[in-house]
């Protein structure tokens, strides 16, 4: 079983096609009609979290901080460095989602960029 994610409006829509193809149910902002509406962090985590979706996002600073600063109270934070590479970045991402056995509520999950 593949996690739910929520991709955070920062997330090009290439990235989305690929974790899809891994299997992934990604809802992304522009479908769930908040796209380009200057939506608050703290919103963005809270609709996906309502949505027991995990967060996808390259907005790592902030989102660490709502992460410490909800105690983990929500459906969990995948946060990545970009890449252009949108299959080898969602094959990293489906790693590290795989090493928590696809349990992502109230984690931090961080993903980098090799190099």
């Amino acid at each position: 079983m593949s996690a739910l994610l929520y991709s955070n409006e920062n997330v090009p829509l290439g990235l989305v096609i690929e974790l899809r193809e891994l299997g992934y149910d990604v809802l992304t902002s522009h479908e769930a009609l908040n796209a380009n509406r200057r939506v608050p962090d703290d919103e963005v985590l809270n609709f996906a979290t309502l949505q027991s979706r995990a967060l996808l996002t390259f907005n790592r600073r902030d989102f660490r901080k709502l992460h410490r600063a909800t105690r983990g109270e929500h459906a969990g934070i995948v946060c990545c460095t970009p890449d252009s590479d949108h299959a080898a970045l969602a094959g990293r991402i489906d790693t590290e989602i795989k090493a928590v056995a696809c349990v992502l509520a109230g984690k931090e999950i961080r993903v980098v960029r090799p190099g």
